[in-house]
């Protein structure tokens, strides 16, 4: 049994197997909160709580997996490229609406952190929630955060978005594809933008290129962080 979950491709298996589960009930179901990522990590604490497996052995195969987050998150460009001249005719908005998004996302989560009297670790671990792991990672530890902290609320906001997107769309009456999928990318990553997907081809487009936009913009923000 040990030498079974000390091998990389226990953890690569258990994640696949896991995620896969959680996409048969996500579609047997239909409910937006029987999320496939939400599942996916019900069960693997289920599956190493139950048989005492450290996380330290799951993640021998989890380290692989991260491996292809960012080659996985720049394969979005394909869809930014197929709407090219979208990107060419509105570049002022989607500039505009990037640089409005990442200020509100970073604000509010600078400012809840304060209100409940955070340590500013914990607040500089949560700021770039809402930019993909890889970037928010490397501003969270460049700035004395916590690695660990900011991949669980990069990952908490991106299933978040990816649930409450339809809805909030509906709700706003958000009628134009730019710009919700911006609004999805600008706000949840790339868990969003595979919802965006879901919602339409320009959506998606819109939600993958958001992601780059705002990933540089929150770097950039982030030099003034204290």
């Amino acid at each position: 049994m040990l030498e079974l979950t000390a091998s990389p491709f226990f953890g690569i298996a258990l994640s696949i197997i896991a995620f896969f589960i959680g996409e048969k009930i996500q579609k047997k179901t239909g409910f937006a909160i029987c999320n496939p990522l939400i599942i996916a990590i019900v069960l693997v604490i289920a599956v190493l709580s139950i048989f005492g497996i450290s996380y330290e052995s799951y993640n021998v195969g989890g380290t692989i997996i991260n491996m292809f987050l960012a080659p996985a998150t720049a394969c979005l460009a394909v869809s930014v490229y197929t709407k090219i001249q979208i990107l060419k005719e509105n570049w002022l908005p989607i500039v505009v609406g990037c640089t409005v998004g990442s200020l509100a996302s970073m604000g509010s989560a600078y400012l809840l952190c304060h209100l409940f009297g955070l340590d500013d670790a914990v607040v500089v671990s949560m700021i770039p929630k809402s930019v993909t792991t890889p970037i928010a990672v490397g501003i969270s530890t460049s700035h004395g955060g916590i690695a660990s902290i900011t991949v669980v609320a990069v990952i908490f906001t991106g299933i978040f978005g990816n649930i409450a997107a339809p809805f909030l769309i509906r709700l706003f009456r958000v009628k134009d594809a730019m710009t919700a999928g911006l609004s999805i990318g600008a706000c949840s990553h790339a868990v969003g933008t595979s919802k965006a997907i879901e919602l339409g081809e320009t959506e998606g487009a819109m939600s993958g290129l958001a992601i780059g936009v705002c990933g540089i913009i929150t770097v950039l923000f982030s030099l003034f962080l204290h």
